[in-house]
């Protein structure tokens, strides 16, 4: 019985010590379950916040990819897009634009200022008696100036920014196309010196505009803007030339000039608040904007903080490439610049209102068809052709085809058909603008303004020759197909040369 009693008093602490331990670890587990149950939640929490942040992220990514599409699609984009705001309605301008339109009006007004010469120079020679040989002297004065300038106006673009060194140019030229007329009935030195400090202040506006333009538009941009600004350029022709002997034969000769000295000294309280150097600097341009600007370019930094010397960039060919394209542009530019409306009167025997409607015609189509090259430029690199290979194709195009036209235009019987070949020509040159005139930006991007006052400074001398050796050739010769024929010869030997130097690579680090 007392084993028995063991037994069962044995078996009883048994399961109560079981049943105890049963309880315990029940509540124990219940607790570890609970423990795992919010720990799942928690991390489910950490998950679902880690996702959510990286899908708030991937969202921002896009939106900015969005907005910088937008920008680079159109020309106006809606302010709610690219700021945020709820108005609905409200277009904006993107800054990069109102830089270039700026950019296109100076450089109109920077040529219409110097045709307003090549107009009034006839009535002058007339009053005072020129001979052609002198006439082409006067004309060339402007160059005098511009030749000097060119060097360290590229210096002054490098180092204070295109703003501020297209302001003061514009300024100074703006004063001196007032004291023309002044100038002219004081005496011919005094109009010499006026026409040199004309020209010395318009040689910081091409530096200026691709020191300002490369720092304002992404590469694949770049020739479209050029394009634009030249645009307004070469209108800056057909304005000077229409407007002028209208002016002059209602207001007298002073007329001219007075109007667009004005609208040179409006465009500066315009410009003086609108733009900026950089457009890191500006208050008024969007994240989105920005970015797509930064993006699109490449890192042009020297690897040593320094840049080339005057004796490292003639070094190296594709610098000789660039130098020579200068001067055939600017030997066969300014020849038709400055004799056309002569050439009309000369040869034709066409009164000067008909001389300047013949003269503006081409230029007006140079400013389409330098657009045109600048758009097609830019396409041919999107689509993966090489920055050299772009370069070439259209500068050889630049050259080519104004050659051929000067070469038939030695045949010509009539204004009408002259004024045909003059328009292929200076259509076809603007081409260039897409071929040399960028060159500077793709070599060396870090003096391009120093680079475009070397190469055209030698431009600007091969430009007073061939102006004073028209003149020359006219008098001795008394026709313009010999020196025609000359610069026509010269376009096609540059072609050459420029196919087998030039580069779109940086070549100076």
């Amino acid at each position: 019985m007392a084993t028995t009693a063991n037994m069962l008093r044995t078996s009883s602490c048994f399961n109560t010590s079981k049943l105890n331990s049963i309880i315990l670890r029940k509540p124990h587990q219940i607790f570890q379950s609970d423990i795992n149950s919010k720990s799942k939640k928690w991390q489910n929490s950490i998950d679902l916040r880690l996702k959510t942040e990286e899908t708030e992220k991937l969202v921002q990514r896009r939106v900015i990819q969005c907005r910088a599409e937008r920008v680079e699609r159109g020309l106006f984009i809606r302010r709610e897009e690219e700021e945020g705001f709820k108005q609905s309605g409200v277009f904006v301008v993107p800054e990069r634009v109102k830089v270039v339109l700026l950019t296109a009006f100076v450089m109109a007004l920077c040529n219409a200022d110097r045709v307003v010469m090549s107009v009034a120079i006839v009535p002058l020679a007339a009053k005072h008696g020129w001979s052609s040989s002198f006439l082409g002297i006067v004309q060339s004065s402007f160059l005098w100036g511009y030749l000097l300038s060119s060097g360290f106006a590229g210096k002054l673009a490098d180092k204070y920014g295109g703003k501020k060194a297209m302001a003061w140019g514009v300024a100074i030229w703006s004063l001196a196309t007032l004291l023309t007329p002044w100038a002219a009935d004081h005496s011919t030195p005094m109009l010499l010196a006026v026409r040199a400090l004309f020209g010395l202040a318009e040689g910081v506006a091409l530096p200026s505009m691709n020191t300002l333009l490369s720092r304002w538009f992404p590469n694949h941009e770049r020739a479209s803007a050029v394009g634009i600004s030249m645009g307004g350029f070469h209108l800056g022709n057909v304005v000077g030339f229409l407007v002028t002997p209208i002016m002059m034969s209602t207001t007298g000769l002073s007329g001219p000039f007075f109007l667009f000295a004005s609208l040179g000294i409006l465009w500066l309280t315009i410009w003086a608040y609108g733009v900026t150097n950089d457009p890191q600097d500006s208050r008024q341009i969007s994240n989105a904007e920005l970015q797509l600007i930064q993006a699109g370019k490449s890192n042009s930094a020297t690897k040593n903080g320094k840049v080339p010397t005057l004796k490292q960039l003639l070094s190296k060919l594709p610098t000789w490439a660039l130098i020579l394209a200068n001067v055939t542009n600017n030997w066969g530019y300014f020849v038709l610049l400055s004799w056309m409306p002569v050439y009309f009167k000369t040869v034709f025997n066409v009164n000067l209102k008909q001389a300047a409607w013949f003269s503006a015609i081409p230029w007006g189509m140079m400013a389409i068809s330098g657009y045109i090259a600048g758009v097609a430029s830019d396409a041919l690199i999107k689509k993966g052709h090489s920055i050299t290979f772009v370069r070439k194709i259209m500068q050889s195009i630049g050259f080519i085809g104004p050659a051929l036209a000067l070469l038939c235009l030695n045949y010509v019987k009539t204004p009408t058909w002259a004024a045909v070949l003059f328009t292929a020509a200076l259509s076809f040159s603007s081409f260039g603008q897409a071929g040399f005139l960028l060159n500077m930006q793709d070599i060396a991007p870090q003096c391009a303004g120093f680079l475009h006052g070397i190469t055209n400074a030698v431009g600007t001398f091969a430009a007073i020759i061939s102006t004073i050796g028209t003149g020359y050739f006219v008098q001795w010769l008394g026709s313009f197909q010999a020196f025609l024929t000359v610069t026509a010869v010269l376009y096609l030997a540059t072609t050459v040369f420029w196919n087998l130097y030039a580069s779109g690579e940086q070549v100076f680090f």
